[in-house]
């Protein structure tokens, strides 16, 4: 073969055995999507109608700004400043296909001799992004033993072992487990990761999905400018727009020159209909609605998988945010050997192997546990899905 064999992101990897089994694509009518990260792209219950068509004229037809177009970036700036006190401006905003290519982007650019470190149970790609860029990292316990959530104090030890210079690489919520660093311990965390020579990368994905309310390092992140903090976020999860592929990433000006710079070599900038999309979403009266939308609509529905999963015997260990349930399956039966079964009844969860950044399969900690999806569900499914999840179970 000519080129070097890359294996297929997690969560994909899931998606095509699904299909291998079934000949259907998860989230097709009449499959359980339970492996999948993405929210309902319907209207929610108070929350604001997502357009069905977008305007756009000749000009927009050309080539995008490689940084993204300034309305977009200038809406992104207004939404951050308005509801976290931040003090940006759209010179601190790069726009990306998404929130996975503006990580890769960022990770990629360190420097040699900056360590990574991130937890044990994180992002299944975060994994494959360390690995095909051959980045060193340091491990932060996530595990039952502290019931994956690491404390400061265990960062600060896993930074003694790196070196002068860390970047830390963190998902808030947790994806997949819910736990959510805010208030307090956020500021905490977010003053650990300006520390000179040091920096973190806070994967803001599910930033509208806690319970207390939206969460974001931005809240805390005063200096912005004189330190290596990147904030990631895009329309993906709480905008309900997965498909407009639109992301981005806040940093210090002179690394979103960089950012520029490597859009105008390997992505050549960001649909510009989607960009106008997304701006529109973020208008302040309506991001207003849709905030307050996904919070309701999404805790209800944590509440209620919750008590569904718990009584079929599945251990949770499930944090306050994000829209998935981690947890434990009884009976030493493997996350493998459970989609095998539910594959019959054309439902999937991500297995829990796939999160370990040890990448211990089998002998790890993980074999056992299951990332299960409640983003992309409606209120109807509920008696179904717990029906076949304890068909599965016994």
């Amino acid at each position: 073969m000519f080129l070097q064999n890359f294996p297929p992101m997690g969560v994909y990897e899931t998606l095509f055995k699904f299909q291998d089994a079934t000949g259907l694509y998860m989230g097709d009518k009449n499959t359980s999507p339970w492996a999948q990260g993405f929210p309902l792209t319907t209207q929610l219950p108070g929350g604001p109608v997502l357009p069905g068509q977008v305007n756009f004229d000749a000009t927009d037809l050309k080539y995008p700004a490689a940084t993204g177009v300034t309305t977009l970036r200038q809406a992104i700036s207004e939404y951050y400043n308005h509801f976290y006190g931040a003090n940006i401006t759209e010179d601190n905003i790069a726009v990306f296909a998404g929130g996975r290519p503006a990580i890769f982007a960022t990770l990629m650019f360190l420097q040699k001799d900056v360590r990574v470190m991130i937890e044990e149970t994180e992002y299944t790609p975060y994994y494959d992004k360390l690995k095909m860029l051959n980045r060193e990292h340091q491990i932060i316990p996530s595990n039952p033993a502290n019931r994956f959530r690491p404390t400061l104090e265990e960062y600060r030890a896993a930074r003694k072992s790196c070196g002068s210079r860390t970047l830390l690489v963190k998902s808030n919520p947790c994806n997949p487990t819910g736990v959510t660093w805010e208030g307090s311990h956020l500021k905490q965390l977010v003053d650990f990761a300006a520390e000179e020579s040091h920096g973190a990368i806070f994967d803001e994905a599910y930033e509208f999905f806690s319970e207390n309310g939206p969460v974001s390092a931005m809240q805390y992140a005063k200096n912005i400018e004189h330190s290596n903090i990147f904030v990631i976020g895009a329309a993906t999860k709480g905008l309900q727009v997965p498909g407009m592929r639109t992301g981005w990433v806040i940093a210090s000006k002179k690394h979103i020159e960089i950012f520029r710079n490597f859009s105008s070599i390997a992505m050549g900038g960001v649909s510009r209909p989607s960009q106008i999309y997304v701006t529109n979403l973020l208008n302040i009266e309506r991001v207003t609605q849709a905030r307050h939308a996904v919070v309701k609509f999404y805790n209800e529905q944590r509440q209620r998988y919750k008590r569904g999963l718990e009584a079929a015997g599945i251990e949770l260990f499930t944090g306050s945010g994000g829209f998935y349930h981690w947890g434990r399956l009884p009976h030493q039966l493997t996350a493998e050997e459970f989609n095998k079964r539910l594959f019959k009844h054309r439902a999937a969860i991500l297995p829990g192997t796939l999160c370990d950044m040890n990448r211990l399969a089998e002998k790890g900690i993980h074999n056992h546990f299951i990332r299960f999806s409640f983003g992309p569900l409606s209120l109807e499914s509920y008696n179904r899905d717990i029906e076949v999840i304890q068909s599965c179970l016994n």
